[in-house]
């Protein structure tokens, strides 16, 4: 006979626990949002001004440092702190801007695509298929050898490049939510296809959207910061954190750790708390969720 396991929920030190987690990441990333949007008022320097007399100093807590640059200076003379606030205000940028434009895109496509079905559902679908063997990066490559770089293009390029998640979770619903009784009872009373969809259908797969976008937000930062590594992302003359770790990968091996140091902890701070919140999302929108570890945990119990 087989052995039916009962799935464990959260007790109360774990939520209690992820609670206090979410908190502080919901506090710190409002102050990196704070940070990032008044770095042009509150960064003690000008973030592209080259001051090559001045260049490599050390952080404030080491020997060979200047009074007003906290965190030191990069082989051309930039203060590294401004540097680093307005690389935050360029990779947020580039990340919200870039999930709205995923965001309107697949859900326009994927509620239109599981609503009628047909030919265009299959359109949709082979398109997606086509858009996921596509790499990113050859595709920056090829944009860039086109068109040039630039902060608008490269938004551009991630968000028509990320509505495929979208577009498929959004289809997934709508296929499921067309069949119930209260779109059948639109149907019947002669709603338009298009209310159906916005007025009905739309609120459905809000929560879901929203747990994506999430997700995707530290994973499209990371992609910008990864391109502007490459250089494949915003110009030179732009502060980014990816420049400014490829800047500083340059003299890691010198002994000027904190060029890469400091932009990559800033970078890693900031995705790791838009983890953590999108995990509180995902828990708060679905409170039968449970974490895999804790469930893996009482499935060996279950069998010792």
């Amino acid at each position: 006979m087989q052995k039916v396991i009962d799935y464990p929920k959260r007790n109360s030190l774990s939520i209690t626990k992820f609670k206090m987690d979410a908190r502080f990441s919901l506090f710190f990333f409002f102050i990196i949002l704070i940070l990032a949007f008044l770095s042009p008022w509150i960064s003690p320097h000008d973030p592209v001004t080259h001051k090559l007399t001045q260049n490599l100093k050390a952080p404030f807590f080491m020997n060979d440092y200047l009074p007003t640059h906290y965190l030191g200076t990069d082989g051309l003379g930039r203060d590294l702190l401004s540097f680093i606030l307005h690389g935050l205000r360029i990779s947020l940028m580039v990340g919200i801007v870039s999930i709205a434009i995923s965001t309107i895109l697949g859900i326009t496509l994927g509620l239109f695509s599981g609503y009628l079905g047909g030919r265009f559902d299959s359109f949709v679908m082979r398109l997606a298929d086509f858009q996921l063997t596509l790499p990113t990066v050859l595709v920056a490559l090829a944009v860039i050898a086109v068109f040039g770089s630039g902060i608008w293009k490269l938004i551009l390029l991630i968000g028509f490049t990320h509505w495929t998640v979208y577009a498929r979770i959004v289809r997934g619903s709508v296929l499921v939510a067309r069949e119930k009784e209260f779109i059948e009872s639109a149907r019947s009373i002669g709603q338009k296809s298009y209310r159906i969809i916005f007025v009905h259908i739309l609120p459905s797969v809000i929560n879901p959207v929203l747990i994506i976008s999430a997700v995707e937000l530290p994973r499209v930062m990371l992609l910008e910061s990864t391109l502007s590594f490459l250089g494949l992302g915003v110009p030179p003359t732009v502060p980014s954190l990816g420049g400014a770790i490829a800047h500083g990968y340059e003299f890691l091996l010198s002994g000027y750790w904190w060029l890469t140091l400091f932009p990559g902890f800033a970078l890693m701070s900031v995705v790791m708390s838009i983890n953590i919140i999108g995990d509180w999302l995902r828990d708060y929108t679905d409170p039968r969720a449970v974490s895999y570890t804790h469930l893996r945990a009482h499935e060996t119990d279950s069998y010792l």
